[in-house]
């Protein structure tokens, strides 16, 4: 296996935006993210201010990212490529957002995921000690999880 995981910087917002309107699961073209106030402009102003984010390669390739938000004390995003999902990516890159955020003085940490049929992401965050907490709307459920300190 050759995974490595980097800071990611607003140099790296095209990748980020590009592995997330590539995932399989909670796909989002450009027009619904920034819809959704997710727009090249407030990512970049989020990584500047209270956020931090990293990019996972595989293989040589920029495959998976994480965007932890110190304001909010929360993961914000993780998505990895398909033909990249099963190689640790997902789990290597929420650890690194946890660890942030316990750094940056956050004992518990939360994150939004969707409710669809079949998706996949709530039984991953469960595995990796997360507590489902309720639904958010639109649609989407709330998981928290304790973090160890920083």
């Amino acid at each position: 296996m050759s995974i490595a995981i980097r800071p990611a910087t607003a140099a790296d917002i095209p990748t980020l935006f590009r592995i997330r309107t590539a995932v399989r699961q909670n796909a989002m073209r450009r027009a619904a993210l920034a819809a959704a106030g997710v727009t090249p402009r407030n990512v970049a102003a989020l990584l500047a201010t209270e956020g931090a984010g990293w990019i996972a390669r595989d293989h040589g390739r920029d495959a998976g990212f994480s965007i932890a938000d110190a304001g909010q004390g929360s993961v914000f995003a993780l998505f990895v490529l398909p033909g990249h999902e099963g190689h640790g990516l997902g789990r290597a890159l929420l650890r690194e957002a946890e660890a942030w955020l316990a750094r940056q003085g956050w004992r518990e940490a939360w994150l939004l995921t969707g409710t669809g049929p079949g998706l996949r992401a709530p039984g991953f965050y469960r595995r990796l000690g997360w507590h489902r907490r309720g639904l958010a709307p639109p649609g989407e459920q709330r998981f928290i999880r304790r973090l160890p300190p920083g």
